[in-house]
């Protein structure tokens, strides 16, 4: 228990050494001084509650939700009756009172139909997402079910969510508070960010990404008038084209969605160096993509972004391999943008800014300048206690004290951890809690020494006796904190993280290096009693 070899009392002091410097950069700040340019900063980022930033408050429009619905499902069942062996031909395909409806050429496959569209009604088999009749014999009406609406509402918010989550981190924020607010909202909030307008307009963002094909036949005349062939659907170009201004048809069905993309970085077009994004499909969505444009050569098709036209090139040849460009009359920015968009994957309903506040510092300032106070006051007394009970030994805890708030926010620095109001809450009860284990070791070490136990014995005793209790209570103590880390939102996640460093920290000071430092000097000063 008391032997240290040189190699390792070099290891530990090397872990503390390094924990310890790690922490300057954030103390150096919090003292508003200026660390050297050229050397690592690693910062203890600071939560919205201490540096302030920015409170967005999205709201999502619901009614998209049914809307894509009955649009997959005419796709889907287009799809199934047209594979079907024998292809089942049908008509008259209406959308109208949000229901789909169609008629079977031939009655008499009324039944096979039905046994096909099964599986799509009944969804995962926990909840019916669709009811199914017919009428007249030979029309068959899907109706979606309130239940059905409702699961997918809530998994498109879910979505939402983890989308707008990936996109913040991508932008290269830290921290950030997500969380679902009732049915249809999502709470952002973003430590350190003053100007929200570059979050909003990338929240903003539904990167929702299309390709479909151009309708030939439909009459210039008609599209600038609004009046799109039956099966077509007309879309704007975006502001920056050259056919801004005006509109293009489209086919509605057959096209492919944005949904299958593995990444999308911006570039630049090596003809015209113009900023563009460069997009991967999957191996599912490159197959989808080379056989559209396989079928259609020489035909032009359009690339729609959020319900606008970038471009309708023609498709010269088929494009495989997975790949393809999407250019705009981008900045680097916006092409920048864009790819994080479509990398996080795209919104599934539009989401709508509907609160937005910027908190500013000077609340968090006061914050840290009275948890400094307190974690100052509450340090202090802790020292001078321990060492007027335990002499050296409370000499040997209160520099292990120090150490372990250096390791602590050296190691919170090197993980990229935030610090919130609770955070330094956690680092206060840290302190109080960290010489626990030195009072007990040093407590063990009386009770040896009255039982008559020779110095070096006592001592061994007392911290491998001790050593137990230690670290069955800190053993439960990460225990809760893993729990509130993993259930718990914004600043509960802080608090947890400072805890459970904290408790790593103070076992590793309190037991191990003041163990080292009691074994040198017995080694050394060989003492025939104990001051404890």
């Amino acid at each position: 228990m008391l032997d240290f070899p040189t190699w390792k009392k070099a290891w530990l002091w090397f872990i503390v050494a390094a924990a310890s410097l790690a922490a300057l950069p954030s103390i150096f700040s919090l003292a508003n001084a200026r660390w050297p340019d050229q050397l690592p900063e690693p910062l203890v980022n600071l939560g919205l509650d201490l540096a302030g930033g920015s409170h967005i408050l999205l709201e999502a429009d619901s009614s998209q939700v049914a809307g894509q619905r009955l649009e997959n499902m005419e796709e889907n069942v287009r799809g199934l009756m047209r594979n079907a062996e024998p292809r089942i031909r049908i008509g008259d395909v209406s959308t109208r009172g949000g229901r789909l409806s169609f008629i079977l050429d031939d009655p008499s496959q009324i039944d096979r139909a039905r046994e096909l569209l099964l599986p799509s009604i009944n969804g995962n088999g926990l909840v019916r997402e669709w009811n199914l009749a017919v009428e007249d014999g030979n029309r068959m009406i899907l109706t979606p079910t309130s239940q059905g609406i409702d699961k997918a509402v809530s998994d498109a918010m879910d979505s939402a969510t983890e989308v707008v989550r990936k996109r913040i981190d991508a932008l290269g924020t830290r921290e950030p508070t997500i969380i679902r607010q009732g049915e249809t909202r999502i709470v952002v909030q973003v430590p350190g960010l003053q100007d929200p307008e570059q979050l909003k307009a990338l929240l903003g963002q539904t990167a929702k990404l299309e390709f479909k094909l151009v309708d030939q036949a439909a009459l210039p005349s008609d599209v600038a008038q609004g009046l799109a062939p039956p099966g077509s659907e007309i879309f704007p170009y975006v502001d920056t084209s050259p056919f801004a201004g005006s509109s293009i048809a489209v086919k509605r069905l057959g096209g492919i969605r944005g949904d299958n993309l593995t990444g999308a970085q911006q570039s630049f077009d090596p003809q015209t160096n113009e900023p563009v994004v460069n997009i991967q499909f999957d191996t599912e969505g490159g197959r989808r993509f080379a056989k559209l444009t396989t079928e259609n050569v020489n035909k032009p098709f359009a690339i729609i972004l959020d319900g606008k036209v970038l471009s309708a090139p023609n498709i010269n040849e088929p494009i495989r391999g997975g790949t393809a460009q999407i250019s705009g009359g981008f900045t680097v920015e916006a092409a920048n943008q864009l790819a994080i968009s479509l990398r996080s994957g795209a919104l599934p309903v539009d989401l709508k800014v509907i609160e937005e506040r910027t908190v500013g510092p000077d609340l968090g300032a006061d914050s840290i300048k009275k948890g400094m106070i307190a974690m100052g006051v509450g340090t202090l007394l802790v020292l001078l206690l321990m060492v007027a009970t335990y002499g050296r030994f409370g000499l040997y805890a209160n520099v292990a004290l120090v150490l372990n708030v250096l390791m602590i926010l050296g190691i919170m620095a090197i993980l990229n951890t935030t610090m919130t109001l609770p955070g330094i809450a956690g680092l206060v009860l840290t302190i109080g809690a960290a010489v626990d284990a030195n009072v007990l070791i040093n407590e063990r070490i009386r009770e040896e020494r009255k039982r008559g136990r020779k110095v070096v014995q006592a001592v061994e005793m007392g911290y491998k006796e001790a050593s137990r209790a230690i670290y069955d209570a800190n053993i439960t103590n990460v225990i809760a904190a893993t729990l509130l880390f993993f259930f718990g939102q914004g600043p509960v996640k802080g608090f947890a993280v400072v805890l459970v460093i904290g408790v790593i920290t103070s076992v590793f000071t309190a037991v191990t290096i003041t163990r080292m430092w009691v074994a040198g000097w017995l080694r050394k000063a060989r003492p025939a009693d104990l001051n404890i």
